[in-house]
């Protein structure tokens, strides 16, 4: 049993949904463990040959959940290097899973959620959805998304989205590469349809290669992903406990501008 997300296996197809509505299927350290154990156990069930990735609602999802974001403010340097770590396992997990995976975009992505469709093979989302890398709001940065997020839009974009945090549109996300395809909400599940059809066709040992094969290619294996996440979780640690993710983080929390807007 599963209290964050939702687990169903139709026809080869895994479908999870991020089942935190009430939150905008935000992250907290319970989704993380669920969603990550799911993707080991589709990884595992020779009855599934795809997975489809979406959210409960109209959110895909919000990012990190304000609960957990004020644990982890608390929390030692130590105790965030950690928490930091299982997230990483997380998008290592799908972005290496050797089965073909699909985001279904049924709504806005911030933070982690644009990480989550940057690790899948192929994402599917809505045109009026909206997209956010928001950490520098926070004093932090996507450090452990980041190379995920990095390979599915390129530096150029990455920088851009990185130091503003602005807000993009599925349009926009569509150009830049983050989505394959933009559609209408009503057009959504039709057009997973059509790419789970074509997916179908191929033969299962070849996809899994075929994958490996273009990360390989792109210098990007599991290898050098586990290290980078180390690095990455001790980044994101250390700007957590500093003086400007403090400040930033406990502003969210307060829904207040952080002090650097009002000294601007």
């Amino acid at each position: 049993m599963t209290e964050t997300i939702r687990v169903s296996n139709r026809s080869g197809i895994c479908e999870i949904s991020l089942d935190r509505p009430g939150t905008h299927n935000a992250f907290d350290d319970r989704l993380i463990s669920e969603l990550t154990e799911a993707l080991k156990s589709a990884t595992q069930d020779g009855s599934v040959w795809g997975v489809v990735l979406t959210g409960e609602g109209k959110t895909f999802s919000a990012g990190a959940d304000a609960n957990w974001m004020r644990s982890m403010a608390s929390a030692s340097e130590l105790e965030n290097r950690n928490d930091s770590l299982r997230l990483a396992e997380l998008m290592r997990t799908l972005n290496f899973l050797p089965k073909p995976t699909v985001a279904r975009v049924n709504g806005s992505a911030y933070g982690g959620g644009v990480g989550l469709i940057a690790c899948c093979d192929i994402a599917i989302g809505i045109e009026d959805a909206k997209f956010s890398l928001s950490e520098a709001k926070l004093g932090l940065v996507p450090a452990v998304i980041s190379p995920y997020v990095i390979a599915a839009i390129g530096l150029r974009q990455a920088r851009r989205l990185f130091v503003s945090a602005e807000i993009i549109n599925g349009e926009e996300a569509l150009r830049i590469g983050l989505l394959h395809k933009a559609v209408s909400r009503s057009d959504l599940d039709d057009a997973v349809a059509h790419t789970l059809h074509y997916l179908r066709k191929c033969g299962a040992h070849a996809q899994a290669e075929a994958k490996a094969l273009a990360l390989r290619v792109a210098g990007f294996t599991r290898e050098d992903a586990l290290r980078i996440d180390v690095e990455n979780a001790a980044l994101i640690a250390r700007l957590r406990v500093s003086d400007e993710g403090q400040e930033g983080l406990t502003a969210f929390l307060e829904k207040r501008p952080p002090r650097w807007i009002s000294e601007g």
